[in-house]
């Protein structure tokens, strides 16, 4: 009898729990993404303001315009697309925060496929 109080009880209270979303602190600031690619691990850097970021990554270095949908969800596009492929947006949405890192989101506009990835903010 008494399993049968604690298990609904336990469901609601899992239930009950909510992600950190504290987007504002990641709006502006300076990010390190890495990530793997064939094995090798490789780093990004990049320095965002609410309308453009400019990013380092392997020596080059990139500039996309920012359209903030909500304080979670933005729509990057390349000011100077070098191919159709960099012509394409990408949407991002920040799903979770923790301190100084936050867990997003990506993938082109109108594409099914997404991706994950952690971001640290290393300076406001």
């Amino acid at each position: 009898m008494r399993m049968l109080f604690f298990i609904p009880l336990s469901l609601v209270l899992v239930s009950c729990y909510q992600q950190e979303r504290n987007c504002k602190d990641f709006k502006t600031g300076t990010f390190v993404f890495e990530t793997e690619i064939d094995g090798v691990k490789k780093t990004s850097r990049f320095v965002r303001n609410d309308s453009i970021e400019i990013e380092t990554f392997e020596g080059q270095v990139d500039t996309s315009s920012i359209r903030w949908i909500n304080d979670c969800e933005y729509v990057l596009q390349k000011v100077n697309p070098k191919n159709r492929a960099e012509q394409k947006a990408v949407s991002m949405k920040i799903l979770t925060t923790e301190g100084k890192t936050y867990t997003f989101e990506y993938g082109i506009v109108g594409d099914a496929k997404k991706q994950r990835g952690v971001i640290e903010k290393v300076s406001e």
